[in-house]
């Protein structure tokens, strides 16, 4: 078929099969990221679900042997474009497509990949991540949860923190020490195991938002299968490494995000007044243009280079770069929305401020965030040093 063809088989589809809800951005509890215990406000968004997930468009270059579209380039590319065409949202997010689907394809064997690669496509299993410890956290190599072996299976002990989202989820990928007796990068492999095995419990970590998105999650003699090791034993930190770009990757995706419009100005007009349609404070005026510039332009590169993934090419160091200007160009705009509204983001309870002020609120709080997340931002500044720009350590 034609990419012209192919363009307009699209285009029918969405028409047919896209559902008027899902055409605005999201709104209250209609997250995307699935799992078992995933409710749907909006029966709209679990409809959109099921139908981009049987036709593998959830996941549309993945191979269609595991669920996925088993798209080309261009077609993932036409596809991407339709989709922002209806200003149709995702169908479904999360680390089971953003990370650890991408890292199974590349390390997982059959076996792994027809267990868990078409639960993610679906949408069935929410994922989080154990690799951070109380005592390893930038130094993620120091990790000290114990993989035993015994028998058929490994018993793990340990804990893990920062595991976003581990209080809904129903797997774990994580990193453990397999081997204590050599150098700390060679004695890890990377595990997979169910959220209900016995022994795992989860404590939500409350953060000055007044959210609980991350957690500490301990391991008390977790008995996991050995077949669940993804990638050679002792050799996960190649593994590890692997997810982390894809990781750094998608978030730095998050500050290059353009919406329709210009909603900074609109806020900005909103609390600060316009004059002939333009904002009356020319600091802020000026602000406003260079973010949306930069926002725009951003965005541009983290859509080619998302463009290359898509042709099979795995994240490179590049991801690292990405990662730090999306977390300093997401924290920007936070800093600018509170340029604009003052006092009125700074409220946390009351009647004196309106359900959107709140929420900017806690936004602009949980932003902090992102330059700890996927790596912090003095880590990825290292990265970019000595693997992009060749300094000496």
């Amino acid at each position: 078929m034609s990419l012209g063809g192919f363009r307009a088989d699209v285009r029918d589809w969405l028409a047919e099969n896209c559902p008027p809800s899902i055409r605005r951005p999201a709104g209250p509890n209609e997250g995307t990221g699935g799992g078992r215990r995933a409710t749907y406000p909006n029966p709209e968004a679990k409809l959109w679900l099921d139908r981009m997930a049987e036709k593998g468009w959830t996941a549309p270059m993945w191979p269609a042997e595991y669920g996925g579209g088993g798209l080309n380039k261009e077609q993932a590319g036409v596809l991407a474009e339709e989709l922002r065409r209806i200003s149709a949202r995702p169908a479904h997010t999360g680390m089971g497509l953003s990370m650890i689907g991408p890292a199974l394809l590349e390390f997982g064997t059959d076996e792994q990949k027809q267990e868990h690669l078409p639960k993610i496509v679906r949408g069935e299993i929410w994922w989080c991540q154990g690799y951070s410890e109380p005592g390893s956290g930038s130094d993620l190599a120091s990790l000290q949860t114990r993989a035993v072996e015994d028998g058929d299976d490994y018993i793990i002990n340990g804990s893990k923190i920062w595991t976003s989202g581990a209080n809904f989820a129903d797997w774990m990928f994580c990193l453990v020490r397999t081997d204590p007796n050599v150098p700390k990068h060679d004695g890890i492999s990377f595990i997979l195991f169910d959220m209900e095995t016995p022994g795992v419990s989860v404590k939500p970590i409350k953060l000055i938002s007044g959210a609980s998105p991350f957690c500490q999650t301990f391991l008390d003699d977790v008995r996991v299968p050995k077949k669940n090791v993804v990638g050679e034993l002792n050799k996960g930190w190649t593994v590890g490494k692997r997810l982390l770009q894809y990781e750094r990757a998608s978030i730095g995706g998050m500050g290059g995000r353009t919406a329709t419009g210009n909603p900074l100005a609109d806020l900005a007009k909103r609390y600060l007044g316009e004059q002939d349609g333009r904002i009356n404070d020319a600091d802020v005026r000026r602000r406003v243009i260079d973010h949306r510039i930069t926002d725009r332009a951003f965005g541009l590169t983290v859509r080619r280079n998302g463009e290359e993934l898509r042709s099979g090419r795995a994240p490179t160091f590049l991801s690292s770069m990405f990662k730090l200007y999306g977390t300093e160009q997401n924290k920007g705009r936070y800093d600018l929305m509170q340029s604009m509204m003052g006092s009125q983001m700074l409220g946390w309870e009351g009647d004196l401020f309106g359900a959107g002020e709140l929420a900017a609120t806690r936004e602009w709080l949980r932003s902090r965030a992102n330059s700890i997340e996927g790596g912090t931002s003095e880590v990825q500044l290292n990265i970019i040093a000595k693997r992009i720009l060749g300094l000496p350590d």
